[in-house]
């Protein structure tokens, strides 16, 4: 009861929030407290007014990837072991609605009854999604993505086990020998990691251009530039479009085009920047598995208006290979590689590499695609 007193008191004249603010602002209250229960009250306001609040240890810990607030009926976490619930109270669903409102304005957008729901990126990186009621019925959800501290290299990925060793010398050879790929997979996966981990190993004389939706991919690399879409304000306008940034792009002298993930028209603009010229551009895409990933081309693409047809013939042309991302009890595992190529039927991706799934450190087998992938990568 105090601490919310304390708070209406401090919002009447906003500043940061010290020790000498929160003393004046008990006494104007009428309440009397000593050194450690000032340091307590004070403690308390910060939690609620500055950064993610309580949450703020659990970002903090360098093995969680993934924070889950449920309303008021719990907090989950990710440490890479799968999701874990965590003891820790945030108060009411009034709380944590205002929780999520406060972040959401700190990435600089609306969240409210009129736009009920925010997709952002937080200063220091982490990714905020937040939805509220009614489209929530049990009460404000909040969902904080946390990037990697550092950026994961191709050998990193190899201990944690996501890439079977043998075929690490394979992804070196297909980022120097300018193959375009997709890594995809389910949410969650690591597809934003790996990706960034072979970017990573791209020569330092070529220039990197990035199109992200939001800001996630880390490359270690010395000349990468950074493009991130833009959502329109509360009049409805001065939205920039993905499809946008990749045209721009294309006019940025890249030597590597990167659309941190494809999820719409955008991908008729790649497809056709990857069939004039541009090798060696990549991306990320959401998909079950790697056969499936046609399919998936052709809904984006449709978006865009192209037909089957001109899908197929414009990615067979463009895209050379897809990298298929799981995650195995709690492991996020590359288990195929896959060649994309032109079938009888239509667009075709045929695997190359297989992992064994129940063994990180086996070699895995190959597929009936090998010798087409070997045949790429010899060029």
């Amino acid at each position: 009861m105090l601490v919310e007193q304390v708070r209406l008191e401090l919002a009447r004249d906003p500043g940061p929030v010290t020790s000498g603010r929160v003393a004046a602002a008990v006494r104007s209250v009428g309440a009397v407290l000593g050194d450690l229960g000032l340091l307590d009250v004070t403690d308390a306001l910060k939690a609620e007014l500055v950064g993610a609040g309580p949450l703020e240890p659990l970002l903090a810990d360098p093995l969680v990837t993934d924070v889950l607030v449920n309303a008021d009926r719990g907090v989950w976490v990710d440490r890479g072991q799968g999701l874990e619930q965590v003891r820790l109270r945030l108060g009411s669903e009034a709380d944590v609605r205002r929780l999520a409102v406060r972040l959401a304005a700190t990435a600089g957008r609306r969240l409210d009854d009129a736009c009920p729901y925010v997709d952002a990126r937080l200063p220091g990186g982490v990714r905020l999604h937040a939805v509220l009621p009614p489209l929530a019925q049990e009460g404000t959800h909040l969902s904080l993505r946390v990037p990697h501290r550092r950026v994961l290299t191709l050998d990193d990925l190899g201990t944690a086990g996501t890439v079977p060793p043998s075929w690490q010398p394979i992804l070196r050879t297909v980022v120097e020998s300018r193959c375009a790929f997709l890594v995809t997979g389910g949410t969650g996966c690591g597809k934003t990691t790996v990706l960034g981990g072979l970017l990573s190993l791209v020569p330092t004389c070529e220039r990197v251009v990035v199109v992200e939706d939001c800001s996630e991919l880390r490359v270690d690399h010395p000349h990468v530039v950074r493009l991130e879409s833009r959502p329109p304000n509360v009049e409805g306008q001065g939205a920039v479009t993905m499809t946008d940034l990749v045209r721009q792009a294309l006019r940025m002298r890249p030597d590597r085009l990167v659309v941190g993930e494809v999820r719409g028209a955008e991908v008729r603009e790649l497809l056709t920047a990857l069939n004039t010229g541009h090798e060696g551009g990549c991306g990320t895409i959401h998909a079950n598995a790697a056969r499936e990933v046609p399919a998936r081309l052709e809904a984006l693409a449709a978006l865009a208006g192209l037909q089957r047809d001109a899908v197929a013939a414009q990615a067979a042309g463009a895209i050379d290979l897809v990298l298929h991302l799981r995650r195995l009890g709690g492991l996020r595992r590359l288990t195929e590689i896959a060649v994309v190529q032109r079938g009888r039927t239509g667009l075709e991706v045929v695997p190359a590499l297989l992992a064994h799934e129940s063994d990180p450190a086996a070699d895995g087998s190959r597929g009936p695609g090998w010798p087409a992938l070997r045949e790429r990568l010899a060029r």
